[in-house]
């Protein structure tokens, strides 16, 4: 018999005794996603270890474009059937998310694939932004994050201001004695920038403040809520940046991160206040002085409440076989396991969702080491939430935030007051929210 049968035949038999498993693809498990860049290449890394860890699955990481693209991405591909399993979506479109019809809630989902999951080990100021009325968890947090105030170090040493508490929070009016000491002496061109103003000077302001943002408990108790910015107390932390502004001690720089984030970096501001994920683009795009991070401020007087988040969550979308959904399960479990939780965290600045994940990083000295990454954290958790700095939940609330971010611009370019600007934001927002109800009630 010639070599080359008798390799035919023992091809053949090794080919029967092994199961069809071992020829079988691995199922593919596609996600939709908005990190880019430095971010992009850490999630890129996550999906990579995952794959490599087990062989029955294989997830398929696609960027989308940012979060409003990844969105719209998600709802026309559900539309036309062709949908990912997985959509990471911002905070912002949870309620509409919620109220969809295209989920399938993650509570659900790693219960039936027989995954225990001890809800009570995850950050529950993270947990609840993402929970219907029952408790239950509908997506699976992912990049959560809040925001907190980055100063340059070698100006305030210039100008002989001490370095701020990374965990007591200076008031506002000691913001301005600041800004004014940096402007006035000429070491800063302006004194404090703000990334995603909406998030940053009203949502969290209101919620650090225990004051509401819209009725309702902020929309969780009803889709017949209102908005409630154009109180007193908002109206007057405007009022006092659009003074600032006049004499720099406050800049303008745009609605998202980008601007204020170049004022900073190029020198031009003192002082900005963005996202924790600031940290990773801060650590990579410094180069030429120091720069540290402190709480955001507070009106004098209060005992604050905690900060709320931002970022995204990943949300599992009907319409695959269980199979599928299985992989699903076992990649979202990999995800929140504490390697890849403390990778995250350490490479992106984001949270670590998982209390096991900041226990075993804080056993092993990182905060020590790397104080500024506990800013957040310490904010985030100063206080119980209340109804009111839980969150929000509102729906078409990416349009919401559209409509304030164009009445605070009216502000600074003095086209409108404060008072003016609130009013319309929230006669505009609440035809908006009208609108919600109707369509979802």
């Amino acid at each position: 018999m010639k070599l080359s049968k008798l390799l035919c035949i023992a091809v053949l038999a090794l080919g029967l005794a092994l199961p069809a498993s071992a020829f079988a693809k691995p199922v593919e498990i596609q996600w939709w996603h908005a990190m880019r860049s430095a971010r992009g290449e850490v999630v890129a890394k996550m999906i990579e270890e995952f794959n490599a860890s087990q062989s029955d699955y294989k997830v398929v990481g696609t960027f989308k474009g940012n979060y409003d693209e990844t969105m719209n991405a998600g709802v026309a591909a559900f539309r036309a059937k062709k949908q990912p399993h997985l959509l990471q979506v911002f905070e912002v479109g949870t309620q509409t998310m919620m109220l969809s019809g295209a989920v399938y809630p993650v509570f659900e989902l790693m219960k039936d694939a027989g995954i225990d999951v001890d809800w009570s080990r995850y950050l529950q100021a993270v947990l609840s932004y993402y929970m219907n009325a029952d408790g239950n968890l509908m997506s699976m947090p992912f990049n959560s994050s809040t925001p907190i105030m980055y100063y340059n170090v070698d100006m305030f040493e210039k100008a002989g201001i001490a370095p701020l508490s990374k965990t007591e929070p200076i008031t506002w009016e000691k913001m301005g004695e600041i800004t004014k000491t940096l402007v006035e002496k000429g070491i800063a061109p302006a004194g404090m920038v703000t990334a995603w103003q909406s998030w940053t000077q009203i949502e969290n302001y209101s919620a650090i403040h225990n004051v509401a943002f819209a009725s309702k408990a902020n929309g969780y108790e009803g889709l017949d809520c209102k908005l409630e910015i154009n109180n007193p107390k908002v109206v007057n932390h405007i009022t006092r940046l659009k003074s600032w502004a006049d004499d720099k001690r406050f800049m303008y720089g745009g609605q998202k991160y980008q601007g204020p984030k170049a004022e900073f970096i190029g020198q031009n501001a003192a002082v900005y206040i963005d996202s924790i994920s600031g940290i990773a683009k801060l650590k990579k795009a410094v180069k030429d002085f120091k720069w540290d991070a402190a709480p955001l401020p507070i009106e004098a007087g209060t005992k604050p409440q905690n900060s709320i988040i931002g970022g995204a969550s990943l949300w599992v979308l009907n319409g695959h076989s269980k199979e599928e959904y299985k992989g699903v399960a076992a990649f979202l479990k990999f995800l929140a396991s504490n390697d890849m939780q403390e990778f995250w965290h350490k490479e992106t600045g984001y949270f670590p969702i998982t209390i096991d994940a900041y226990d075993s990083l804080k056993g092993k000295g990182y905060y020590d080491a790397n104080p500024l990454q506990e800013v957040g954290i310490n904010q985030l958790n100063r206080a119980i939430p209340t109804t009111i700095s839980r969150g929000l939940r509102l729906g078409y609330f990416v349009q919401i935030r559209n409509i304030i971010n164009e009445e605070l611009e009216q502000v600074w370019n003095g086209k409108k007051s404060p008072q003016a600007a609130l009013d319309n934001a929230v006669k505009r927002s609440n035809t908006q929210l009208a609108t919600f109800e109707k369509t979802y009630k």
